[in-house]
């Protein structure tokens, strides 16, 4: 893939020459918070860090999940980020996506593979997390195929 000039435009509006811009913010990550699916795409075809954190130890998937960027999620997915990463804390993207009752995100990565069962360290899972009834519906559904 050929960089665009909406792609290099990008690039250097957010201060990224070569890995990290001057705010510390990885390229993938700052691409997926702002749901940019063209920059992503052209960041994976560069073959960018998948495990790449930002400063909460929180990955480009986490952060395609904060933007409710399904199209950055695929992406992510398909280029192979682990989708049941979890942070220092223990929290996956899909433990994320429940506590602030992103249901279509729940959705995706659960149809993804997503591991419902995960637990932070305080040992609460995305079902004990869940924001609403969406995403409580969802999350138990998922547990109990696991369980039969």
């Amino acid at each position: 893939m050929t960089i665009t000039p909406e792609i290099d435009a990008w690039l250097l509006e957010n201060g990224f020459q070569v890995g990290l811009n001057p705010h510390g913010k990885h390229p993938l990550i700052l691409a997926a918070q702002q749901g940019r699916a063209d920059v992503l795409h052209y960041l994976l075809a560069q073959d960018a860090d998948l495990t790449a954190l930002d400063a909460y130890g929180n990955n480009a998937l986490w952060a395609a999940c904060f933007a409710e960027a399904d199209d950055c999620i695929d992406l992510l997915l398909k280029a192979g980020i682990d989708i049941n990463y979890q942070n220092p804390s223990g929290a996956s993207a899909l433990t994320y996506a429940s506590s602030s009752g992103r249901h279509a995100v729940v959705k995706q990565l659960l149809e993804a593979g997503a591991d419902p069962l995960l637990s932070t360290q305080d040992d609460f899972s995305a079902l004990d997390l869940a924001a609403n009834r969406q995403c409580l519906q969802l999350l138990r559904t998922a547990v109990k195929a696991l369980q039969a």
